[in-house]
């Protein structure tokens, strides 16, 4: 390690006095103009990881649904995979090193994870749209080269795009081309086979309409929507060509202000879906006959994928485990949906696609969405190779092998290394032709529990831990006694409370039989936790 070249180049990329970043699920994220040290780092850091593994790794430049003005960064790991949690410290303490100590730092790293400095390393980077993407990458890739890394730049990928050809390149090309090109074909290709039977039944050709966030996501699916266009018609909305990243549009705005993007134009009962800025989150939407607004979130998506994996599952008469993860954010009438009607084993993990994904390979077909849309179907190595045996074995004509091919192609429709809005996309598309179902019947699945989520200002967001995946909370004494009593006040009703993760509030979430009763309950709640956790500033009011 050329420690002397190391300090020289990043003296070109120095770290401003006094800024301190925490690596988390998203990687680093803030102004782009604060980014420009913690991208040369990132890039040493990358090559360091990649001699440790043996393996190509990936450094995703994005701040997938913030502001056009902030940007990030996030590494990949050799599976497509989020970051290992040791690596998540080790990126904190690089990123955060005062300049004359970044040597020192580099060489703890090496120690503490046993790298083998001789070993070659490989590092393949991506970029969302952003203005800021091009420069920071380009600082990636002067910490990758300084440490004699060899790299390839993608350049404009989604978020999604960049874990698949990480995979690909890491197990040999069996996943599949590491290529946008590669990329578009599987995808379509499994569409295309699964929708065959839909689409031989005279349907007229099916429309969506896309809201691209004014991101990546609009640049890709024009791309690609050529590939699939015998079976689905896409019409691109906010893609990029007026307005900006994120604003007033894309997954993460319909989510939170439950209504439509601006940009989009929605007759009634039309089926539309939005991509968050890096399009690795979607949501479905539209505007029933009496002009209401209907949002179908990712606990909808998750209801509609397992039931419709149930089926083939039972065809193929195989032991195979479906399980579906959700978070406490989840909403209770899609838990008993699954639960009671669908007869699908939940469970419930702590907030966090870390978490998520992690619970999900314990199943053989494991079911995850987070509630704003992010998600992804895992499918254990054992389950794969049982499903294409099948697929390949029996004769053209058995129930099974439909059964099994079918389930084939839904393995090859999602991406296994994380959750990725075109694949989702395609993934939903095909299952309401199969179905024969349009985006109300899906909706009208089960009906949500009204819910109301509130955010209570504390002296210190630690006096608040919390078990039972951060459904009962543990300290401060009294609080979840406190809750349970409320609780028993009303109907169909369920209360938690959680710190944040990154600042001093305290998040409240309340479903009840009515808007009025989840209301009520949500500002109760807010209140005993005011009183008891330390709450700060005016005092939580009815009616917010």
């Amino acid at each position: 390690m050329d420690l002397d070249a190391v300090t020289k180049q990043s003296a070109l990329h120095a770290k401003p006095d006094g800024l301190t970043l925490q690596y988390g699920t998203a990687g680093f994220r803030t102004k782009a103009e604060h980014l420009d040290h913690v991208m040369f780092r990132m890039g040493l850091l990358a090559v360091l990881r990649s001699k440790q593994t043996k393996a190509t790794i990936g450094v995703m430049v994005t701040a997938s649904h913030n502001p056009e003005e902030d940007n990030g960064v996030k590494l990949v790991d050799p599976l497509g995979e989020m970051l290992a949690p040791s690596w998540e410290e080790h990126a904190t303490c690089l990123a955060n090193a005062e300049e004359p100590d970044l040597p020192r730092v580099l060489v703890d790293i090496g120690e503490k994870a046993a790298v083998n400095l001789h070993q070659d390393a490989f590092v393949v980077i991506g970029r969302d749209t952003r203005p800021s993407s091009e420069k920071l990458s380009q600082s990636v890739i002067d910490g990758v080269t300084v440490l004699g890394g060899q790299f390839h730049d993608y350049g404009l990928l989604t978020t999604p795009q960049l874990h698949y050809m990480v995979y690909c390149r890491n197990t040999s090309g069996q996943y599949g081309k590491a290529t946008t090109e590669g990329y578009y074909q599987k995808l379509s290709t499994a569409f295309v086979e699964l929708t065959k039977q839909a689409f031989c039944s005279g349907d007229d050709q099916r429309t969506l309409k896309v809201d691209c966030a004014n991101g990546i996501g609009a640049l890709k699916l024009r791309e690609m929507k050529h590939y699939f266009s015998q079976g689905l018609s896409v019409q691109l909305f906010n893609d990029g060509t007026k307005g900006k990243l994120n604003h007033l549009c894309g997954a993460d705005f319909v989510k939170s202000h439950q209504k439509p993007p601006q940009g989009i134009e929605m007759k009634s009962n039309e089926r539309c879906c939005s991509f968050d800025g890096d399009a690795d989150r979607i949501v479905y939407y539209y505007h029933g006959a009496d002009g209401q607004f209907h949002l179908v979130d990712g606990d909808k998506i998750a209801a509609l994928i397992s039931s419709f994996l149930k089926e083939p599952l039972l065809e193929i008469g195989d032991s195979l485990s479906l399980g579906v993860v959700q978070t406490a954010y989840a909403n209770g009438s899609s838990t008993r949906y699954l639960e009671e009607v669908m007869k699908v084993p939940v469970c419930c993990t702590k907030t966090g696609v870390k978490h998520l994904h992690h619970k999900a390979q314990e199943f053989d077909i494991g079911v995850y969405f987070e509630a704003n849309g992010h998600g992804t179907v895992l499918f254990s190595k054992a389950a794969e190779m049982k499903i294409k045996q099948l697929a390949k074995e029996l004769e053209e004509d058995d129930k099974k092998r439909k059964a099994a091919k079918m389930l084939e192609n839904v393995i090859d429709l999602f991406n296994q290394a994380t959750g990725d809005a075109i694949s989702d996309m395609l993934v939903i598309e095909a299952i309401l032709a199969l179905k024969g179902l349009t985006v109300q019947q899906w909706d009208a699945l089960y009906a949500d529990l009204p819910n109301r989520q509130l955010k209570v200002k504390v002296a210190d967001r630690q006096v608040i831990s919390t078990t039972d995946a951060e459904r009962q909370a543990v300290k401060p004494p009294g609080l979840q006694e406190a809750i349970n009593e409320l609780v028993k006040k009303y109907r169909l009703s369920r209360a938690f409370v959680r710190p944040s993760g990154t600042e001093d509030i305290v998040r409240v979430y309340a479903e009840a039989d009515s808007q009025e009763n989840a209301d009520s309950l949500a500002y109760e709640v807010s209140l005993a936790v005011f009183q008891l956790a330390g709450g700060i500033g005016e005092r939580p009011q009815p009616g917010f």
